[in-house]
């Protein structure tokens, strides 16, 4: 970069002046164009005009190559330059913004004067346009094909292309000449496409009529789509069309003409997408119209119809195009009322949303969050709703049909004005970083990019404001316009029904009942009368809780909506807004922390055990911001914090009362980040289990102490110790789960055992009253059928005792069960020697015999055709069905009693431990391990999500496809999952392992 003082003296103006920042180069290009001397300027209009181009180095750099390229004609470009402002601004405006148009005019010099054509702001009609195009191609011996067409094609529709170009940025450079307005430069751009279209079309017949005798153009219509057929179509962009044949005997040749024309166009001008069509890329490239009557009445999806929203024929038998239209149009107005049209719906939103890379998403214009198809799709939806019985909203461009929705009164007319404003300036922005290099792009340049960023906000008209650049404007008004249609789904869909329910009396909204109904039902809820009626409650009133909820509700019926039951969620929002109305805190925190409002929206809408458990601990709301504190705890730190705050209860009631509603805490936390995908299943597991030992360990605590200041004890005779069974032994719980147990006893020095004995029975009948009481959090049932001799068995025993009973009267399930046997409460030490004592019978030695296996597998077959409910189907029945628990659970524990003696690794209590243990000790393949893991995790994160969803607990997966939905969501399926891919998941893990439970339980 120079500083150029060489050649002037020092009092002489400097090109930097202009804002040019090479000044050495700047000033060799303006001398030799005759614009410069060592006095400075001499045609200042010129060199002023340069300075306020969007890029004023590269508008010289272009204008030093066109006079180069342009020879002869320069002195004659030079001249108007000079004197007429709108080839000035039309030929600054677009090198200072374009390097492509430059390139065009350096290959086609005698275009400038193209920019004089529009002076009197005469916009030339599609048939001028294809004229201009068409005469292009003509020759003495006819219509030219081939290569030389689509050259003298591609130079004539660039030149076209340069005149919209020009009159969209002759005003950024000469200001006070009239600017045209984004719609104006959109419709240009369709009537060019539109011309282009019935150019490469003759051109396709001429094509095919010397080598393959195509049919008539008449017997094909070509249908405009999209931008198209909205006539709001950008610079650089396929084309999407449609084609439809006169009849069946023409559809060969029609099918060869429009296969032509496409590859004509496509290296002319832009390509032509015809994947709008019945089936896709898959489905024939042209049909009859009976054809697609055909399609559209048996096959077509809801986003096939509302592509036809922007339908239109342009070339071709436009009769015929019109006919097609005519016949397809009535089914637009119809698809709000299929029954597939939510899931449709819902799966178009998440589409928009998830077909961006995250990388990219800031910056992307189109797809991007608040971006331009955010715009357009709620638009395209309202329309379909509504259009329905209003005629008026049957617009194809986005624009008009805001206007209309907006004086419809579907939607606020300040909202629908903003949304107009946004869009407009998005599609400026997506115009201009188009026009650079004439390529199809939607991305801004990176927000660091201050050179790129500062000449992209010239070019639409932004300069420095103060202390910011330009470039720094831009990202502000660009963040401000995305930010403003990031809420368009609050805007659009749900604002209005606040002022429906409100009855408000203004001309601004005249949403009506009905109307409001209907909006709701598009969105997903099954019952929209009943929404209606839970928003009316939740907003009535001047209160300053209604007047913030009016604010919330808007974008927690959106959050609702995504969610697999957005009735059951805005019930269960009501029910948790009216338990916390005295809560001052609880609105403030949802309309302060958008991700508290975005989680709570997901649990509500999933899950009826969260509401249930929220209404009495209200303050895991405050954790949904923290996804640390939610997420990360250590389960060891909630057990001893649980028992901390039970010890300072003298009181057994209060203390177990205390015990509960920490459980309940931790319940409902374990269940947030469960949901939220935040905990893993093991860790889910393990939690549970350690908060169920830490209230058996705060109740035994409580109990010991209260028994023993009794009259009858006044001390405390005997040590007590839980023993965990079951899934508590595993440290395996779901949210359901009861904790199966058994309690050992031990006498303190010099108290006779029948003393301990009795104490300890009366401390365990306390532990299983208190715990048992009726409440309304989920039970917490004590179980100890596991006890020798069951329910007719003593509460409690010493060791010496359990080891006499397994000695003399043992059966084989009862060794089974003492697998999972663990110390989870009461005295560790005696817990641990308990568990010493009873491995010779777990693990006994040398293994099990014959008859012990025989046993076994005899009471698994039995448990397999008698213990399944009545009804239940054993395919999905997450407990007893084929691959379920049990048989993984069965297959496992088997392995261990005939091998634990040997391998001290599997004397663990922990299934997915215990099928590692066995690939290592080898006796149980790694391929069948990890069957048999896979199917037990899916199967016990089944059964949790179960509970989640139901509010209480069930060991058979949902045949109802909403509850399904519900389950899918819990498990962490997307949210347009098809409730037969989750069944068939399910169903094929658990057929593996059935198939290994076969194998090894059984034939081994």
């Amino acid at each position: 970069m120079g500083n150029g003082n060489s050649s002037r003296s020092g009092s002489a103006p400097s090109p930097a002046r202009y804002g040019f920042s090479d000044v050495v180069r700047a000033e060799q290009q303006l001398r030799a164009a005759g614009w410069w001397s060592d006095a400075g300027p001499t045609d200042e209009p010129v060199i002023s005009a340069l300075s306020r181009a969007p890029d004023p180095d590269l508008a010289l750099l272009a204008v030093d190559r066109l006079r180069e390229a342009a020879a002869e004609e320069w002195p004659a470009l030079a001249k108007e330059l000079g004197s007429d402002v709108v080839v000035r601004g039309g030929l600054i405006g677009v090198l200072g913004a374009s390097s492509a148009f430059a390139d065009h005019l350096v290959a086609y010099p005698g275009d400038w004067r193209r920019l004089r054509s529009r002076q009197e702001n005469q916009r030339p009609d599609v048939a001028a346009l294809t004229e201009g195009l068409l005469a292009a191609v003509r020759s003495a011996d006819g219509i030219l094909t081939g290569a030389e067409a689509i050259s003298a094609l591609r130079g004539a529709y660039r030149g076209l292309l340069l005149e919209v170009a020009a009159a969209d940025l002759r005003p950024i450079v000469e200001r006070e000449l009239p600017g045209e307005s984004f719609e104006d430069i959109a419709a240009g751009l369709s009537d060019l496409a539109v011309a282009a279209l019935r150019a490469a079309l003759v051109v396709a017949a001429a094509e095919l009529s010397g080598r393959e005798g195509a049919d008539s153009v008449e017997d094909l219509a070509v249908i405009a789509m999209g931008k198209t057929g909205g006539r709001e179509l950008n610079y650089v962009s396929d084309v999407d069309v449609v084609f439809v044949a006169e009849s069946e005997e023409a559809l060969p040749g029609a099918t060869k003409l429009a296969s032509m024309m496409m590859r004509v166009a496509g290296p002319a001008f832009f390509e032509v997408d015809a994947a709008l069509r019945p089936e896709g890329k898959a489905g024939a490239l042209v049909r009859t119209l009976d054809g697609y009557q055909s399609y559209y009445r048996r096959w077509a999806r809801t986003w096939e119809f509302q592509a036809l929203l922007k339908a239109r024929p342009v070339a071709g038998n436009v009769e015929l195009g019109q006919r097609y239209v005519d016949a397809v149009w009535p089914n637009v107005w119809t698809a709000a009322e299929r029954d597939n049209f939510v899931p449709d719906v819902r799966s178009m939103r998440r589409r928009v949303e998830e077909h961006v890379p995250t990388e990219l998403s800031e910056r992307e214009l189109k797809l991007g969050p608040g971006g331009l198809r955010d715009v357009e799709f709620a638009v395209q939806l309202l329309q379909m709703v509504h259009g329905r019985s209003d005629a008026d909203l049957r617009s194809p461009s986005t624009v008009e049909a805001l206007r209309s929705l907006g004086e419809g009164g579907y939607v606020a007319r300040a909202d629908a004005a903003d949304l107009v404003e946004s869009y407009r300036f998005l599609r400026t922005l997506e115009h201009r970083v188009q026009l650079r290099r004439l390529r199809r792009t939607h991305l801004l340049p990176e927000l660091d990019d201050k050179d790129e960023l500062h000449v992209l906000a010239r070019s639409v008209g932004l300069r420095s404001s103060g202390r910011h650049s330009a470039g720094e404007v831009l990202v502000a008004e660009y963040r401000r316009h995305s930010n403003r249609v990031r809420r368009l789904h609050e805007k659009l869909f749900y604002r209005p029904l606040m002022e429906a329910v409100a009855k408000v009396p203004t001309d601004a909204l005249r949403l009506t009942t009905g109307a409001a109904v209907q909006r709701l039902a598009a969105l997903g809820y099954t019952s929209p009368e009943g929404a209606l009626r839970h928003i009316e409650a939740l907003t009535s009133g001047v209160s300053r809780r209604a007047h913030i909820q009016g604010a919330l509700l808007p974008m927690l019926l959106d959050l609702l909506a995504n969610t697999p039951d957005p009735d059951g969620g805005l019930l269960a929002y009501r029910k948790v807004s009216e338990a916390l109305a005295e809560t001052p805190w609880y609105l403030r925190l949802l309309r302060d922390e958008g991700v508290v409002a975005e989680r709570l929206a997901q649990l509500l809408g999933t899950s009826k055990l969260v509401p249930e458990l929220l209404v009495r601990a209200p303050e895991v709301l405050r954790l949904l911001s923290d996804t640390p504190a939610l997420a990360e705890r250590d389960p060891g730190e909630v057990a001893t914090s649980l028992r901390s705050a039970v010890a300072r209860h003298a009181e057994p009631s209060r203390a177990v009362s205390a015990a509960r509603s920490l459980r309940r805490h931790e319940l409902l936390r374990i269940a947030c980040a469960d949901l939220l995908g935040l905990l893993p299943p093991t860790e889910v597991f393990r939690a549970l289990s350690s908060v169920w030992a830490a209230v058996l360990e705060a109740a035994l605590d409580t109990s010991v102490r209260d028994v023993a200041a009794r009259a009858e004890w006044q001390t405390v005779p005997a040590r007590i110790a839980v023993i965990g069974m079951g899934r508590l032994g595993g440290a395996e719980l779901g949210y359901g789960s009861d904790a199966d147990v058994m309690f050992v006893c031990e006498p303190v020095p010099e108290v006779p055992e029948s003393t301990a004995v009795r104490f300890a029975t009366s401390v365990v009948e306390q532990v299983r009253r208190l715990l048992g009481a009726p409440s309304q959090d989920p039970p917490l049932e004590v179980d100890i059928d596991l006890r020798p001799e069951g329910r007719s068995g003593p509460l409690v025993r010493t060791i010496d005792s359990y080891l006499s009973y397994y000695r003399r009267w043992g059966e084989a399930w009862e060794a089974q069960a003492l697998l999972r046997a663990r110390p989870v409460a009461g005295d560790e030490e005696l817990g641990e020697r308990f568990c010493a004592a009873i491995d010779p019978i777990r693990y006994p030695d040398g293994g099990l015999d014959e008859a012990r296996i025989r046993e076994i597998r005899r009471i698994k077959a039995r448990v397999d055709s008698e213990r399944l409910p009545r009804g239940a189907d054993p395919a999905t029945h997450t407990k007893l069905g084929r691959g379920g628990l049990a048989d993984v659970e069965w297959t496992l524990q088997l392995v261990q009693l005939r091998h634990g003696h040997a391998h001290e690794s599997l004397r663990v209590t922990s299934t997915m431990s215990g099928l590692a243990a066995a690939v290592q000790a080898g006796v149980l393949g790694e391929e069948d391990a990890a069957e048999l893991g896979e199917a037990w995790t899916l199967a016990m994160r089944s059964r949790n999500a179960v509970m989640l969803v139901r509010g209480k607990s069930g060991d058979q997966l949902p045949k109802q496809v909403r509850e399904l939905t519900a389950v899918a969501a819990a498990l962490g399926y997307s949210g347009d999952v098809d409730t037969g891919e989750v069944l068939d998941d399910y169903l094929r893990v658990t057929r593996r392992a059935r198939a290994v439970v076969e194998r090894v339980f059984y034939e081994d």
